[in-house]
């Protein structure tokens, strides 16, 4: 397969089941994978670097328990920009980028320019993080945090169901 053909229709009911493993558990060896979805060794190690080649899988990852680690607090942040356009706005995102406690950003529509997720350690943190990071980003107007109160999902897999295989 080329390049052009990497769409979600390019994709059969191996590429889907290989998907769908490796979103469960990315630590599988290629003789297990082979094993559950069906495929000798061989065919299943050029289907898994196909994806990884044509951007379907981005890399891999440990998911990690945030409050193990020391991270207590999950805000949600919506940060109204002074405009949303052009260079004011590319500024902004660049600097949101940098920021290790931002594990998550997105533009958005309605009220405010972005939603962040941000980690921190306490509300303490959250605090400084805040007023001395958040609100001096460039174009920055104003924020408005939620906190989050408990997860009931999270980090979890994408869903497949609606690709063909």
């Amino acid at each position: 397969m080329s390049t052009e053909d990497a769409t979600p229709e390019a994709l059969d009911r191996y590429h889907i089941a290989l998907l769908a493993e490796l979103q469960r558990d990315a630590r599988q060896s290629n003789a297990e994978l082979a094993q559950r979805i069906g495929l000798s060794a061989a065919p299943t190690w050029r289907r898994v670097k196909w994806l990884e080649e044509q951007g379907y899988i981005t890399g891999y990852r440990a998911e990690l328990d945030r409050r193990k680690i020391g991270l207590g607090v999950l805000a949600f942040v919506r940060v109204d920009a002074e405009r949303s356009a052009g260079a004011a706005t590319k500024a902004l995102e660049d600097e949101i980028r940098r920021l290790p406690e931002v594990i998550a950003c997105h533009y958005i529509s309605g009220t405010g320019t972005f939603e962040l997720q941000v980690m921190a350690t306490d509300l303490d943190a959250f605090s400084r993080f805040s007023i001395n990071t958040l609100l001096k980003l460039p174009n920055v107007k104003d924020i408005h945090t939620s906190f989050s109160l408990g997860e009931v999902k999270a980090g979890g897999a994408l869903p497949l169901g609606h690709l063909k295989g």
